[in-house]
């Protein structure tokens, strides 16, 4: 499932582009996670990593397209189109590989092709893969792949559909490079709302039987979206 953010402090434009993004989303038959936000900052130190985002750039703070910049230079892969009033940041729009760049106010026909677009991307990096070690070994394992990823004394543990592997890191810097069912629900660990078997309330068992606790800070936001999930999946 897509995960989409919203970055618009107006409330009329943010409504709109709302109600834009609802009819494409209905019209392709998908589901998306969608999410709004009215600074950058808030953007910033979310804690997912969307797989599209539609930003505006004139914000309070610190602008649309340096939080873009800062997203990048995070290891952020996601597709951004940019929806804004002026026309003199085009060329930057470039430099941080968006997407589309569209004027307010927003037509639906543009809309829908950007949103093509961006989704296109999006997909192609849907058989994203990454390379971890085991018994010296380089093994390519597909992100979907992951179950879940823990850290224990300075050491990142991921566990698969093929096995587990670890190397000296951070959760911080893996947690970039995973977006859409990805959710740190803990500080100690990330899973794949995909792979959740099961919930009590309190701890999530995984499929292969792992056993992963939700802090309660993150325990309403884990909830809603396990039920995202279920949805989807018909469930």
């Amino acid at each position: 499932m897509l995960s989409i953010a919203i970055c618009e402090d107006e409330n009329y434009f943010s409504d709109h582009i709302r109600k834009l993004l609802d009819r494409y989303l209905k019209q392709k038959n998908m589901a998306a996670s969608v999410r709004s936000y009215v600074r950058g900052e808030e953007l910033l130190d979310a804690d997912e990593n969307p797989d599209i985002i539609l930003m505006d750039i004139e914000l309070p703070g610190i602008n649309g397209m340096d939080i873009i910049g800062r997203l990048r230079k995070k290891g952020c892969s996601c597709q951004v189109i940019f929806i804004t009033a002026y026309e003199k940041y085009v060329f930057q729009a470039f430099d941080v590989d968006a997407v589309h760049y569209l004027l307010k106010p927003v037509e639906e026909e543009r809309f829908f092709s950007a949103m093509e677009k961006a989704v296109g991307r999006a997909d192609l990096q849907g058989d994203r893969a990454i390379l971890l070690m085991k018994q010296d070994l380089s093994t390519k394992v597909f992100i979907r792949d992951i179950l879940y990823c823990e850290v224990f004394d300075h050491k990142i543990f991921i566990e698969t559909i093929c096995g587990r592997f670890s190397y000296i890191g951070t959760l911080g810097s893996l947690e970039r490079q995973l977006s859409g069912d990805f959710f740190r629900c803990h500080r100690s660990y990330i899973v794949n709302m995909g792979h959740v078997m099961d919930w009590d309330g309190e701890v999530a068992t995984m499929a292969g039987n792992g056993r992963i606790f939700v802090s309660r800070r993150k325990k309403q936001e884990f909830e809603r979206r396990l039920l995202e999930v279920c949805r989807r999946e018909g469930v």
